[in-house]
């Protein structure tokens, strides 16, 4: 290793002398020794708060099976869910739990509680370092937790660990060591968490997702094609915008924009009064169930629908404009706006004439269909500096960038959102961009250098590449030739909504292909590649696992707008030191049956790849630690020669 004396005279700032240096030494060659901590991979989330916030709580059922190894057939199954429940919900099911007992049989349970969650945290913290559990524990009471996890088995000290338990409850600190501990176990259980993508849209409480996110103990992202929307509406991108608002209103979540990120859409909704006050709006009805429609009248559902008509006609001049500025994006075919015949409502669309639902579009110059409006221009000028400016966004848009990217290769995995752009015989597909191309690999780090770049320019201004990677034929977060918005919307003919997906999707159930594609990304064909994007489709017969288990995708269907195409609510997968597996879970009825009916998600666990036992020897952070080893080693040996001195 050749490695400077400048650096190796910074590293004895903090390993000052022989013995402190022999010491961590010796403790990382320890921790090598470890098991590999759990990744939990979590992905197209859409904005489903309660059921991503149940799986991360009971670590896709990860917990029940330590309860299970724990206590055996010490504990009847009644008493296990009720154990369950407390580690998953802790302030809330202690709080239901006082009202069933009275005071001194509250303090006798409370005990009991106490011993079964410290039975659990040993068994959980027995693959950590003493030091990493520590820091994992709750400040305000690490030294105790300490002393009760470690405790030595002596009589001399069983009146001493008596002692702290009776002080604790009879102190009233009971139920705030119940809670620390069932938090304990959580961090414990799973070491680090990937969300491969698309948090955003469709369900209602994004946000409470990345408020959840950003309080998370170990955490990367993949960024989904959804989120990239956020990202690029928050960066002043007005195509990103406008489709944020547009999928807000069609999913009935415009709340989100307005009351959670604190954005008015008054403007908008005068705009949509203005121009579309006797349009029926038909085909920009929100979806609603049959709950939420008891909640509006039919006013309000009109006013949904015409706001949502305004932003999709705003979106479509806008991105006439990209297209005509990005040549190379070949998106030509997007603009429809000006192949719209208004006399005979038909629109052309590659080559081909085409009925039209409604021809109603009050705010169309017929002779420069896509210019805005002053008003238009106004509203969308308004909306932009809103974005831009929510305090609230920028948190959540900060972990984006933080901790997330295109994608991950992480111990051997590569974590990819969509997918990567190829032709039909596998080849990678070329994406121009300023005269210059990227593929392969090269395209995602082109596209994750500019995001960035973007976000720390202090020129924040319309760019084409958000609205690009939004639908653009070779963006590895859509993947598919056209998005058919338009013809969703205005055409009858359910040939034309048909989007044509990259030859990606079935080569990946191809092993020479994912083992291409690993090889591309510096992995072994050992690896696995995880997406998410594309929902599984389980009620047709669809396998999430494919090419041999090469290729996992765990879009099962989260979000509730695909429970009728997926069949379940979603797929969730764990790595663990002995190997992957992969969970389907049951459909989430809500926290509070959970709480109530003590009843966990049903989940079925396959095991896609079984392997000999993992240290963290093996892992990508192994080999950091084994190169901090040489570099210590080097330290010492300098130490021992005299040629930097020692300090004490």
């Amino acid at each position: 290793m050749n490695i400077s004396r400048e650096h190796l005279e910074l590293l004895s700032e903090s390993f000052r002398n022989i013995d402190e240096t022999t010491k961590e030494i010796i403790n990382l060659e320890a921790i090598l020794s470890l098991p590999k901590g759990t990744e939990h991979f979590l992905s197209d989330i859409h904005g489903e708060y309660e059921a991503f916030d149940h799986i991360l709580r009971n670590g896709s059922g990860v917990i029940k099976e330590k309860l299970k190894e724990v206590f055996g057939n010490r504990l009847p199954k009644k008493e296990l869910n009720l154990l369950a429940t407390i580690i998953y919900y802790p302030e809330e099911k202690l709080n239901l739990l006082k009202k069933e007992f009275s005071t001194a049989e509250y303090k006798e349970y409370q005990k009991i509680l106490l011993l079964r969650l410290l039975e659990v945290t040993q068994v959980a913290a027995r693959k950590y370092t003493r030091s990493k559990v520590r820091k994992l524990l709750p400040k305000d009471f690490d030294y105790i937790i300490e002393e009760l996890l470690y405790k030595m088995q002596t009589r001399d000290k069983e009146d001493y660990y008596e002692k702290i338990l009776e002080n604790i409850i009879e102190l009233g600190a009971g139920d705030k060591f119940i809670i620390e501990l069932s938090l304990s176990i959580h961090k414990l259980i799973i070491d680090h968490l990937h969300i491969v993508g698309d948090v955003y849209d469709r369900g209602p409480l994004p946000d409470k997702i990345m408020d959840r996110l950003l309080n998370y103990h170990s955490l990367d992202i993949q960024w989904g094609n959804h989120d990239m929307l956020w990202i690029g509406a928050y960066l002043g991108d007005r195509i990103s915008m406008a489709n944020v608002i547009r999928i807000c209103a069609r999913y009935d979540n415009l709340d989100i924009v307005e009351d959670r990120y604190g954005i008015s859409l008054r403007g908008l909704l005068n705009l949509s009064e203005k121009y579309y006050k006797e349009d029926p709006c038909k085909e920009f009805l929100p979806k609603l169930s049959k709950d939420d429609e008891l909640k509006y009248s039919e006013h309000e559902i009109l006013q949904i629908a015409r706001m949502h008509k305004a932003m999709a006609i705003i979106q479509f001049k806008l991105e006439k404009q990209v297209i005509d500025k990005n040549p190379e994006f070949n998106l030509q075919t997007r603009a429809l706006l000006d192949k719209i015949d208004f006399d005979k409502k038909t629109v052309v669309i590659r080559g081909k004439v085409h009925p039209m639902k409604s021809c109603d579009f009050p705010t169309i110059d017929r002779k420069n269909p896509f210019k805005l409006t002053k008003d238009e221009e106004k509203v969308v000028n308004k909306l932009r500096e809103s974005f831009v400016t929510s305090e609230k966004l920028k948190k959540h848009i900060e972990l984006f960038i933080n901790k997330g990217a295109m994608y991950s290769c992480y111990n051997g995995n590569l974590l990819i959102h969509g997918c990567m752009p190829v032709d039909s015989e596998g080849n990678f597909q070329k994406f121009t961009y300023e005269n210059k191309q990227y593929e392969g690999k090269a395209l995602l780090d082109f596209f994750d250098r500019k995001i960035r770049s973007i976000f720390y320019s202090e020129e924040r201004e319309d760019n084409g590449l958000f609205f690009y990677l939004w639908q653009g034929e070779f963006s590895p977060l859509f993947g598919k030739r056209d998005m058919t918005t338009f013809e969703r919307y205005f055409i009858e003919d359910k040939a034309t909504h048909e989007e044509v997906k990259n030859a990606y999707y079935k080569l990946r159930e191809n092993e020479e292909f994912c083992v291409k594609l690993l090889k591309e990304f510096g992995l072994t064909k050992d690896g696995h590649i995880i997406n998410g994007h594309t929902p599984v489709k389980e009620t047709k017969g669809e396998d999430p696992i494919k090419a041999n288990g090469r290729t996992i995708v765990i879009d099962g269907g989260m979000s509730r707008a695909y429970h009728k195409t997926t069949g379940h609510g979603g797929y969730t997968l764990t790595y663990n030191s002995y190997g992957l597996q992969i969970m389907s879970h049951d459909i989430f009825q809500s926290k509070k049956k959970a709480l109530k009916d003590e009843t966990d998600i049903v989940s079925t666990r396959r095991v896609v790849d079984k392997l000999t036992r993992k240290k963290v020897a093996d892992t990508d952070n192994g080999a950091k630690i084994k190169k901090q080893i040489d570099l210590l080693k080097l330290l010492l040996d300098e130490y021992r020669k005299g040629t930097i001195v020692e300090r004490y």
